[in-house]
């Protein structure tokens, strides 16, 4: 599968950004693991367009991650557009790598931002989502991709036609997450209409299937089954980046990689501490810790102690002591997969 110019591979496997999550350190952590592209936390236009200093942080990005997109959100034309043009100069403003592509999200349902016609609050106004999307690609040099919903809900499903307006105006991919806005995060997705995109003989862009992927047998069955030409993958990473190795042995083999164990998360968990802390500082390095720290060790028994230290030490030193600790007391143990799969 190609975006523009950038080769992913066969069936390629992408980390979804996702806001507070996907920084540069666990950006680089699921690059080890093989995610063949990975995205930045999405970046608020007016933010950048208002020279707010946190939006323009999440521009930095690192050589280890490429190739890597750059996600910008909002709904207004001009600030779009010079969102994007400011995105695709990351490198010249903030140094690091800077962006591979320019990815724009018509899909985030949280109320602070579809609630006031950004994210997948954009499809209500279809019309106006081309109309952005065409400006912002021709306003830069790198590929455009999107990433959206089904449509708002389920009366209005667009998503098959909107797919065709968008690839018209020059996307070079779409992603599609199989729910609508309606829908948040609950039930189940529905990958139907992303397999009616890829049957659609006037789409020729690569389509990207995003939903409930959280195990290898899932992945299998969503290219199988819908001729995705790749795969997203979000939620299922929290505390679990090592997913897409497991998922890219089964696709090639068949085979299931054993779970791995409790003493290898701790050296993940520990390189993993000690990159954010390098990246963002001794205290800023923490702090955004403390979301995956416990994630590595979900579903280990008589637990909650434990966790409470990993989620409210701030000495780096105690944090490694505590780790040190987790691999002496459950070394070779290896939760249960039911424990790590769960959405």
């Amino acid at each position: 599968m190609k975006i523009g110019n950038i080769e992913l591979g066969e069936k390629p496997l992408l980390l979804a950004p996702m806001e507070d999550v996907t920084d540069a350190s666990f950006r680089w952590t699921c690059k080890e693991f093989g995610a063949a592209m990975v995205y930045t936390e999405f970046v608020s236009s007016d933010g950048l367009v208002h020279d707010a200093r946190k939006s323009f942080e999440k521009f930095l990005t690192l050589e280890e991650e490429a190739p890597i997109g750059i996600q910008i959100y909002g709904n207004l034309p001009d600030a779009m557009v010079e969102s994007a043009r400011l995105a695709d100069r990351a490198q010249e403003i903030v140094g690091g790598h800077g962006a591979d592509l320019i990815d724009i999200n018509f899909g985030c349902p949280v109320r602070k931002i579809a609630g006031r016609g950004a994210g997948s609050g954009m499809m209500k106004e279809p019309d106006k989502m081309v109309a952005i999307t065409k400006a912002v690609v021709e306003a830069v040099d790198k590929p455009v991709t999107v990433k959206t919903r089904l449509g708002w809900d389920d009366d209005s499903k667009i998503i098959v036609e909107l797919a065709e307006r968008l690839q018209d105006v020059g996307i070079q991919a779409l992603t599609v997450h199989g729910r609508t806005r309606a829908q948040m995060y609950s039930g189940e997705a529905d990958w139907t209409l992303i397999g009616r995109i890829k049957e659609n003989p006037r789409m020729h862009i690569p389509i990207i299937g995003n939903g409930d992927i959280n195990s290898p047998r899932k992945a299998a069955e969503a290219f199988s089954r819908y001729g995705v030409d790749g795969i997203m993958i979000g939620r299922a990473t929290f505390g679990h980046p090592w997913i897409f190795r497991e998922i890219r042995h089964y696709l090639d083999t068949g085979e299931e990689l054993p779970q791995m164990s409790v003493r290898e998360r701790v050296e993940l968990a520990s390189r993993h501490l000690d990159r954010s802390i390098a990246l963002k500082g001794e205290r800023v390095g923490v702090l955004e810790m403390r979301r995956h720290l416990s994630c590595y060790f979900k579903g280990l028994p008589d637990f909650k102690e434990t966790r409470l230290k990993l989620v409210t030490l701030n000495d780096p030193a105690e944090l490694h002591a505590t780790l040190d600790f987790i691999a002496s007391r459950w070394g070779d143990e290896s939760p249960a997969a039911e424990g790590i799969y769960g959405l």
